[in-house]
């Protein structure tokens, strides 16, 4: 299983060029959680201290707005989140709440700080891959604003999405 783990890690941006000795010893420390269906990983505005990668299952990232949930984006296997607070230690942006039975793999800002212990270069090179996916995302949330703003017919408006 650690194995699979690896190179699902490899697959992903944020752990590009990271080498399997890295991804063990990260795996090694970090548990693997499961959320039912229907139950939130998160919830916007909780202190976070962890992102997730998910290992299997998909989840709704939605933005509380008057009423209800907006629906920011779906998530699948080999999709990360919650990256942004171990990046700015502010609290949760957004919720994220698992839309089928989710196993993720979760990486505490504790283990990231052992590994730069262990091997700065390889913790940089996580941090940098990181900035890079959040600034991918900010590049496209910047994009859809744009669009929305200038009023095109495909600017992505996303539905109100009720959670419980």
């Amino acid at each position: 299983m650690t194995e699979a783990r690896i190179r699902l890690l490899q697959g992903m941006a944020i752990f590009g060029g990271i080498e399997d000795a890295i991804l063990e010893f990260l795996l090694a420390r970090s548990p693997v959680v499961r959320v039912p269906k229907g139950e939130f990983f998160f919830r916007q505005d909780e202190r976070g201290e962890s992102m997730f990668v998910l290992e299997d299952g998909k989840v709704a990232v939605l933005k509380r707005w008057q009423e209800g949930d907006c629906l920011l984006r779906i998530l699948e296997r080999g999709d990360c989140f919650g990256e942004m607070a171990l990046m700015d230690f502010f609290p949760r942006s957004a919720s994220v709440l698992a839309v089928e039975d989710c196993v993720a793999i979760e990486l505490s800002a504790a283990r990231l700080h052992e590994l730069y212990e262990m091997d700065p270069r390889q913790f940089a090179m996580i941090e940098m891959n990181m900035g890079r996916e959040v600034s991918r995302r900010l590049r496209e949330s910047d994009e859809r604003l744009f669009r929305a703003s200038m009023g095109a017919a495909d600017a992505g408006a996303d539905y109100v999405f009720r959670a419980g």
